[in-house]
């Protein structure tokens, strides 16, 4: 059997899950009396389980039964969790990521599989619960339930849910009982909550069963639901689903003391209403959805660039033709590619999340290891970028989430002395501004000091003391992404080798993107980044010098202007105007380039107005002639000419001649 098909699926099912279960557990630490949060663990680390069996990875699949057990008997009242029990469940969730990413290089666990039996042995007798598993065993098919079961079904009921008791018998010629089993539970847990199986899932997995079982379902489903799932798997002989009425749950209520569950609900009602939330938030993420290739999306995108080129090829002739008659064609053709072009870009959008959600559980860490004490906020994590910005942005993030713990946020007791709450704050938030995504990463901390950036930029020799003097705050900040910088007084783990500021720069820039660092001494400090939405077809401004063609992205244009040249002056040796009361200073193009020819010497520049550079400060570029705009195919320069300044890489125009896309973002610096 070729089981290519389903490692992919188990791999991209895995990682969903271990990122999920990394938010949960978030949350367990919270409010480790949570049973929504224990139940909702228990069910993944189950459905992770089951998953891995059934395809072989027997490391995987006894590490998740450890902890399955673990929180089996949590939701059951035989253990409270402590906090090396979450650190425990952290370290464990570590290795299962470790453990996939070794199956996704080499479709085997190979000598992790060792260390997961190992951590599996150590959690279950931890726990005692290899002691325990008669406890569970000797459940019967009878209809018994305990008090705790009749519980959830009264809860499941306040919250508009029906309870279900279903009864499965599978044919008894049916070869592998136990997968059809699993694909039964399986299914049923994609429309509910499984409180209770019988016999326990072991027995099933082992087809310690018979030909029977059946199980208790709460869901907002009607009958028909399940009804409809257990009618399309085969191998099932006859099975029965039957309403639990409500007065099941009534024995569970008159048995209770007065006045002890109503007391715990109001004294943690909003803390369980912000798990609800999160709970909630989570599972709306698992949508339904088609799962892709990548790669596949990658050739489409190629191919509707190619259908950009061709369409601007045949508007080029038909102008040139003056075909009248291919005006209308052309009109519905580019109304065609341009939708087919703005649903492919959208296909390869992933939300911000995707990033985003790796961030709490390393603050938690790196928090740890510091001695401080902080949280993380998201927000906008359900911005959308392209996959392929999302892929190159991490590392970056994660460099200023790092600055931000060990630079910005001080320790508790500093925090206090400065009259500040003890929990430090970093705020990750992301929107959307016209075609690209802002993100902008904020502490309450201490803040930058310009002066002692200036101070420590002169001692290193990077900038002169004249120079230093003469610099702005502003301008002072950009210095810290200068190569070999660092403010801090000592080397450790995260920080003060100079190498993290500079790296995420020059990634910004690199996928055509804008960054700036804005901060106030004893306030915190802000960084931004302004990313494009998509790098694969950009609008962008055709402009001509010489008798060459260049195009420059919408995104780091503001304006274009015609310039007078009586209203320029020359101010140490740079070229100025004044707009709108504004001192704008202007480059001449031609000049930066090593263009051969004659300098300007109009009455008028046709001017092209970017911002440039980490400060993003506003520049005029002197051009020949504006064209006008145009969608554009970004295509790479290759290693060759990678390094070329200025230059961001090509594009095919519609008379079929190759124009160069210029890096206007270091403008300052050709």
């Amino acid at each position: 059997m070729d089981m290519t098909e389903y490692l992919s699926a188990f791999l991209a099912e895995s990682s969903e899950q271990l990122v999920q279960l990394n938010d949960l557990i978030l949350l367990l630490e919270k409010d480790p009396h949570s049973r929504d949060t224990i139940n909702e663990i228990f069910r993944i680390a189950h459905t992770l389980k089951g998953m891995a069996s059934a395809m072989g990875y027997e490391g995987i699949s006894d590490l998740t039964h450890a902890l399955e057990d673990m929180l089996d008997m949590v939701r059951n009242d035989e253990y409270e969790l402590k906090t090396e029990d979450i650190d425990l469940m952290f370290k464990c969730l570590d290795l299962l990521s470790a453990a996939i990413e070794k199956v996704r290089g080499t479709g085997k666990e190979g000598e992790i599989s060792d260390k997961l039996h190992e951590v599996a042995s150590i959690v279950k007798a931890s726990f005692g619960r290899e002691g325990k598993e008669t406890k569970k065993e000797a459940f019967s098919l009878s209809d018994d339930l305990t008090s705790m079961e009749l519980g959830w079904f009264e809860t499941a009921r306040e919250q508009g849910l029906d309870v279900y008791k279903i009864f499965v018998k599978i044919a008894s010629d049916c070869a592998l009982k136990s997968a059809r089993a699993y694909l039964v539970i399986t299914r049923l847990e994609e429309i509910g909550e499984l409180v209770k199986v019988v016999p326990p899932v072991e027995d099933l997995e082992k087809e310690n069963f018979g030909d029977s079982f059946y199980v208790y379902l709460t869901t907002k489903e009607p009958k028909e639901v399940p009804e409809e799932i257990l009618s399309s798997i085969s191998d099932i002989s006859t099975f029965k689903i039957e309403l639990v009425e409500p007065e099941v749950s009534d024995v569970r209520v008159a048995s209770q003391e007065p006045g002890t569950i109503s007391g715990q609900v109001d004294d943690k009602k909003a803390q369980e209403d912000m798990i609800s939330d999160a709970l909630n938030a989570l599972k709306r993420q698992q949508s339904t959805t088609v799962r892709v290739d990548i790669g596949r999306l990658d050739k489409l995108m190629n191919l509707v660039g190619e259908l950009v080129i061709g369409r601007a090829r045949i508007e080029r002739l038909a102008a040139e033709a003056s075909l009248s008659e291919f005006e209308e064609p052309l009109l519905q053709l580019g109304r065609i590619s341009t939708e087919i072009q703005e649903i492919v870009t959208k296909l390869r959008m992933v939300p911000v999340a995707y990033v985003f959600d790796r961030f709490p559980r390393m603050v938690r860490d790196l928090c740890r290891s510091l001695g401080k004490e902080a949280e993380v906020l998201i927000e906008g994590s359900d911005t959308e970028l392209d996959r392929t910005v999302i892929d190159e942005i991490g590392d970056p993030m994660i460099h200023l989430l790092r600055n931000a713990l060990d630079h910005g946020i001080e320790s508790p007791q500093e925090r206090i002395a400065k009259g500040k709450p003890r929990v430090g704050s970093i705020t990750v938030a992301a929107f959307q501004e016209g075609n690209s995504v802002v993100i902008e990463v904020m502490d309450d901390g201490r803040g930058i000091d310009p002066q002692v950036v200036k101070r420590k930029a002169s001692e290193k020799g990077l900038i002169t003391k004249e120079e230093a003097d003469s610099m702005s705050d502003e301008e002072a900040l950009g210095l810290l992404c200068l190569p070999g910088f660092s403010t801090s007084e000592r080397v450790t783990d995260l920080s003060g080798r100079g190498v993290g500021m500079d790296v995420v720069k020059s990634k910004v820039e690199s996928l055509g993107g804008q960054f700036q660092i804005t901060s106030k001494v004893g306030e915190g400090t802000k960084v931004t980044i302004k990313l494009p939405l998509t790098l694969a077809i950009v609008l962008a401004l055709l402009i001509r010098i010489g008798d060459e063609t260049y195009a420059i992205s919408l995104e780091n244009v503001e304006e274009t202007l015609l310039v007078d040249k009586n209203e320029t002056r020359h101010v140490h040796g740079s070229l100025v105007t004044t707009i709108r009361g504004e001192i704008l200073s202007l480059h001449d193009l031609k000049a930066l380039l090593s263009y051969p020819g004659e300098q300007y010497d109009k009455e008028e520049y046709p001017v092209v107005v970017v911002r440039a550079g980490a400060s993003g400060k506003r520049r005029g570029l002197i051009v020949d002639e504006l064209i006008g705009q145009q969608d554009i195919v970004i295509k790479p320069l290759g290693k060759l000419l990678s390094k070329v300044r200025g230059v961001a890489g090509a594009t095919i125009l519609g008379d079929g001649k190759v124009a160069l896309i210029l890096d206007v973002a270091g403008v300052g610096n050709w």
